[in-house]
């Protein structure tokens, strides 16, 4: 595996994999990695020839307060990780590589997908993902790009910006990964005490619990919404920040339970924020 710093350097590389035939796989990730970033590994292993995962905490997505400084970072474990699972580049640049003194282009998508959920709550974000990520696609020039499941409303901004800019690569969504318990791997559930991490459990329980309340048929979202806020609020430590039920192509209001439904919700445990989702077919 190589290892690049350097933003002209791994340009060069993807040019060079290009001219001999080769596809490009990214991965893009803030590091830290865990079974959910690899099963985006695999995933792109299998399909691509060449496989490069970015390893970059975007200060540009995190707001006033977030965790910015905290994000658990440890490039040397996700460097050998990263090697088991035969990875041919390893893009890790720096801040001022990426958003040089003089940096004030931007590059972000509008409308009610960006509107809601996350982005009501966390005003910028998004914003600073596509700006990211569209630096990422000019610089690792993939054919394919790795997005999971987990974060529903960035994979499909994403999904997008690539649509409306005529980006020439392909999004793939890889579905969300558990623990055993059913906890939706993140990155940050090392910030959770061992109280927090327990209650966390309820997030998957009322995602469960609604999937089930909507084959019963139940269709009206009000009561659904409610029957997972009670639950939700049972455990002491958790506060909600959003639940939503929307269309899952397009994050679309809908009066009742029809067609693809996305169900999602973002609960804070003490200072750690996690979000998780599930779809219902109806």
């Amino acid at each position: 595996m190589q290892l690049f710093e350097n933003i002209t350097k791994m340009q060069e590389w993807a040019r060079e994999q290009k001219k001999q035939g080769q596809s490009i796989a990214l991965v893009p990730t803030m590091g830290y990695l865990h079974e959910g970033h690899l099963a985006l590994v695999k995933e792109a292993r299998r399909q691509c020839d060449k496989v490069v995962v970015s390893i970059f905490v975007n200060p540009i997505q995190f707001g006033a307060g977030e965790d910015f400084e905290q994000y658990p970072r440890d490039l040397e474990q996700d460097s050998a990780l990263l090697e088991k699972e035969r990875v041919d580049a390893l893009f890790s640049p720096g801040i001022r590589d990426m958003y040089p003194g003089s940096f004030q282009t931007f590059v972000e998508a509008y409308g009610e997908i960006t509107e809601k959920m996350c982005g009501s709550s966390r005003p910028g974000h998004f914003k600073g993902v596509t700006t990211v990520v569209s630096k990422l696609f000019n610089i690792c020039q993939p054919d394919r790009a790795y997005f999971g499941q987990k974060d529903a409303q960035q994979l499909m901004i994403v999904e997008k910006m690539v649509r409306e800019l005529n980006f020439p690569l392909e999004i793939i969504r890889v579905p969300i990964v558990r623990e055993k318990d059913g906890l939706a791997m993140s990155s940050r559930n090392v910030y959770l005490s061992p109280e927090e991490r327990a209650e966390a459990l309820v997030l998957y329980r009322a995602l469960k619990m609604a999937e089930e309340e909507i084959k019963n048929g139940e269709r009206e979202i009000g009561i659904i919404r409610q029957k997972m806020e009670e639950m939700i609020e049972a455990c002491p430590r958790a506060a909600i920040d959003y639940i939503a039920i929307n269309n899952a192509n397009d994050l679309s209001e809908l009066q009742t339970c029809t067609g693809k439904v996305l169900i999602a919700l973002a609960v804070k445990f003490g200072k750690t924020r996690l979000i998780d989702n599930l779809i219902v077919e109806v």
